[in-house]
Formats: structure tokens, C-alpha cells, sequence
């Protein structure tokens, strides 16, 4: 076996010492796949793209580069009205059309995101900062999947709910987050339609671009105008898609403190609603659990998308009698992952969404360390531009802390220890938080007893961050009500009588 002497930039400019890591230091293999962008992105209202009443626009900025990428329209309350009015003089045809003439437009749209996937990845990393390698391999095809999905289910609603007469709510006002952005759209649109309902979406105001993009689907699959209606926009926006008196049902997808708000609006006016909100969840690895793979759990369940995962494992519970093994083996894991440009195939964790969400991510670290928890980050180069932060590793961590209480939606893990299943499950459920959590153990007996005392609504086992269209996904307390996916989903979209 030969290898090449020749030197390239990078390892002219390294240390003696570091020229022969260097040598096997992985290329660049960036995607080169074009993702059209358009530089203008107008509101998408019955059918057709329209600009902004007041022709208010706004830019959306790479995370990766901190480049602008295109402006987008900003929809007024106005522009608000005209979607609502469409949706709901879509919506009398719409929900009488045959269920099985229903699922044909669904699954038209599913085999048209699939046709353009490639395009619809590179999009989604370029605009919101994840790697490339998880937009291509989990959220377009999860996307898809999801109205594949609930394209078979439009004509079988009798058999979902059988003895109930089942009919839709009317439209309804859908308001998604960030950090999945063509997944959630996914997420809320397909059982709505499939359900029979209209939609009025508001994307995220750093994410817009796949959910405009995917308009441009809408109107190649030929979907009926005022059906779906796309606006763009900031908080602003958002509280007047909840707030239109036409909306006969809200979801609402993002922050615990947003969705506590929209409730205490909707309180007393008959709207329908469902809240998916934030998570502090407990990944919880047992004495006899298998390491290595306990360890590749821990890894996906935190860094996964930077950490900007509602059901982050961001809390690791572990044994103390390995509690030391554990450690070990993640920070050598961890100096394993490679930051920086998301388009980069070989790049495990990219950009942050945006530098407030960085900001925050900074300011709960220095609050960790001044607590007196214990940090541990890789000594990895991050790029020049851009938003990005090292995967951190905090042990030493006591319930009191603010990095073990609060949601910080960042490539960041605090570790904590207990002795008995008892001390577990009281430390899981000690949280204002119950969306998820992971059981890592070798007794089946166990992760049942451990399914049923966690308070969370999905419990993964041996196992972190799986999804399937027909599972569904929600939480407890303060991380909301409802579920996506799933017959429960679907359920959540119909009136039954």
C-alpha cells in the first residue's frame, strides 16, 4: 500500500506532529446537487404565489456561511385573511371529494417530493444548518413517507374510527418550527387533508424556503387552489394564523413558553388544538446494558441535528457502577465527530439555526460551568463564518442545575448519575418535560416496568430517535398534548359523533 507525499494547504500549515493525522483526514466531499433557489420567495394563497399586501419581505441567512439566500414575503394580517378565505372556499369540495380521489393528490405529492429529493435536501441544509447526510437520508424520505402514509388512510376513515361518523374539522391553522422544517410541514399537512380539512401554514421565520418550495409541488400534483396556502412571516404572522376566526382547529409545533401562550388565546373560543412543545428527555443506560451500542444512542440522541431535537436525549441518566465507562468511551466517541460545513457529507454536526439560538446555547454552557458541572469539549477547529458550536459533554451535573432543568435545544449533554430503578424513574420524571426517553438495558422486564412509570410519551428501548409514519409522536405536560403520526394522529384532525 502506497501513500501519496504530496502536501496539501491544510497540512503545509499543520504542526510537524500533525501532518501524519492529516494524512488520513477525511476530504472534502461537498453536495453538488443544485437546490434552485429562487432569490424571492412570495406567499403561496390559492393556488398562486402572491406578493405581500404591504410588499414586506424578509432575507433568510445560511447558518453555515452566514450568506442571505433569498428573500422571503412577509405576510400581514391581511394576507392572513385572503389564505383563510381561500381554505374556506376550498373546503366544502375538498371535503366532499372521495376519499380514494383524496389520496391520489396525496400520494401525487409524496412521489413528487421523491422526484425532487436531492433538490429538497440541499435546500433544507442550506437554510436551516443541518448536515447534509440527515436532510438526504432522514427528513425528505421521512416527508414523503408521511403523506405515502396517510395517502392510504384518506378512503379507510370509516374503518380507523369504526361505529363513529367521522367528518373534518374545516380548515385549519398550522404553525410548524425550525428545526425540521419539510418534515413538520409533512407532519401537519398530510393527515389534515387526508382527514378532508383545508390548511393555512406558517412556516418558521429562519426555515421558509422548503415549505414555499414545496408549494411549487402543490401546483405540479394540480391539488385543488385554496386547499393548502403557504404564509410566511415572524411571530406576527403566527398569532394571526391562530387567531382568524376561521380556523376551526390550530397545531402548533415549537417552544413550551409559545404554546402556552397560544392556549391561554384559544381558551373559551371552540377551536380545536394540539400542542407539540419542548422536551428535556432522560436517556437512561442500566449496569448491564450493552455499552458500545448504549454509547452510539447516547451520540444520536443528542447530537442528532445539532441537538435541535424536541426529544433530545439531553439528559443522560447512568448506573454508577459504570457511570466512569460510560464517560470514557463518550468522549473519545465524541472527538470522533466532525463540525462544520453541513453541504459536507463527511460533516456529522453543522450550523447552528441562527445566532440567537447560538446565544442561548453559550449562555446556559456558562451557566452549567458556573454551577460547578464539569465540561468536556473536543478541541476541534470550527470554520470562519458561520454559526457552530463543539459538542459538549457535561458530568458531574445535579438536579438543581440549569443545564439538567431547561430545554437547550443545542448540541449539549448533561450527565447524571443514580443507583436503583426507583432513583431512575423519580429522576426522569423530575422535570416539567415529558415527551420522550431511552431505556438501555439487557432484562425485558425492565424496559416494561421502565415504560410504563416513565412519563413520557414515546419511550424508545435499546434504541433513540426511530420514527415511523404510523407511530404516533407526543408528550405530557408541559410538552404539549395531542399526537403526530399514527391512527392517534389522524384522529386528532376529525370530529367524531
Amino acid at each position: 500500500m502506497s501513500v501519496s507525499t504530496k502536501k496539501s494547504p491544510n497540512q503545509r500549515r499543520s504542526r510537524p506532529e500533525l501532518i501524519f493525522g492529516d494524512l488520513w483526514a477525511f476530504d472534502p466531499a461537498p453536495e453538488t446537487a443544485d437546490p434552485k433557489l429562487k432569490s424571492r420567495y412570495d406567499l403561496f394563497i390559492n393556488g398562486r404565489f402572491v406578493a405581500p399586501k404591504k410588499a414586506a419581505y424578509f432575507t433568510s441567512i445560511n447558518p453555515g456561511n452566514e450568506q442571505p439566500l433569498a428573500e422571503i414575503a412577509l405576510a400581514g394580517a391581511a394576507d392572513v385573511d385572503d389564505a383563510y378565505q381561500a381554505a374556506a372556499r376550498a373546503f366544502p369540495a375538498w371535503s366532499k371529494l372521495p376519499g380514494a380521489e383524496r389520496g391520489k393528490y396525496l400520494y401525487r405529492l409524496a412521489r413528487l417530493l421523491q422526484d425532487r429529493a436531492r433538490e429538497f435536501a440541499v435546500a433544507e441544509t442550506l437554510d436551516g444548518g443541518k448536515p447534509i447526510k440527515e436532510a438526504r437520508d432522514f427528513d425528505v424520505p421521512m416527508a414523503a413517507a408521511h403523506f405515502f402514509y396517510h395517502a392510504g388512510w384518506a378512503d379507510k376513515l370509516a374503518y380507523a374510527f369504526p361505529g363513529a361518523k367521522v367528518a373534518p374539522h374545516g380548515v385549519v391553522g398550522q404553525v410548524i418550527p425550525w428545526n425540521f422544517p419539510l418534515l413538520m410541514l409533512a407532519w401537519k399537512i398530510a393527515p389534515a387533508l387526508a382527514a378532508g380539512n383545508t390548511v393555512v401554514l406558517k412556516p418558521a421565520e429562519t426555515t421558509s424556503i422548503t415549505a414555499l418550495k414545496f408549494a411549487e409541488i402543490l401546483q405540479e400534483a394540480g391539488l385543488p387552489p385554496g386547499v393548502v396556502n403557504i404564509v410566511a412571516g415572524a411571530g406576527g404572522t403566527g398569532a394571526a394564523v391562530v387567531a382568524h376566526p376561521l380556523a376551526a382547529k390550530v397545531a402548533f409545533t415549537g417552544s413550551t413558553a409559545v404554546g402556552k401562550s397560544i392556549m391561554r388565546s384559544l381558551a373559551g373560543s371552540g377551536k380545536k388544538l394540539t400542542l407539540e412543545l419542548g422536551g428535556k428527555a432522560a436517556n437512561i443506560v442500566f449496569d448491564d446494558a450493552p455499552l458500545d451500542q448504549a454509547v452510539e444512542g447516547i451520540v444520536n440522541g443528542i447530537f442528532f441535528n445539532q441537538g435541535h431535537v424536541c426529544c433530545a436525549g439531553s439528559r443522560l441518566l447512568v448506573q454508577e457502577g459504570i457511570a466512569d465507562a460510560v464517560l470514557t468511551r463518550l468522549k473519545l466517541r465524541v472527538r470522533q465527530l466532525r463540525v462544520g460545513d453541513p453541504l459536507d457529507k463527511n460533516t456529522d454536526i453543522g450550523a447552528i439555526n441562527s445566532k440567537a439560538q447560538l446565544d442561548k446555547i453559550r449562555t446556559l454552557v456558562a451557566a452549567g460551568v458556573k454551577e460547578g458541572a464539569d465540561l468536556f469539549q473536543p478541541a476541534c477547529s470550527l470554520p470562519p463564518k458561520g454559526w457552530y458550536f463543539r459538542p459538549t459533554l457535561f458530568s458531574g451535573v445535579q438536579q438543581s442545575h440549569r443545564i439538567a432543568r431547561e430545554e437547550i435545544f443545542g448540541p449539549v449533554l448533561s450527565i447524571l448519575t443514580f443507583r436503583t430503578v426507583d432513583e431512575a424513574v423519580e429522576k426522569a420524571n423530575n422535570t416539567a418535560y415529558g415527551l420522550s426517553a431511552g431505556v438501555w438495558t439487557d432484562k425485558g422486564s425492565r424496559i416494561l416496568k421502565m415504560s410504563t412509570e416513565l412519563k413520557a410519551g414515546v419511550v424508545w428501548a435499546n434504541t433513540y430517535n426511530k420514527f415511523d409514519p404510523a407511530s404516533p409522536f407526543g408528550g405530557y405536560k408541559e410538552s404539549g398534548f395531542g399526537r403526530e403520526g399514527g391512527k392517534q394522529g389522524l384522529a386528532d384532525y376529525v370530529k367524531l359523533s
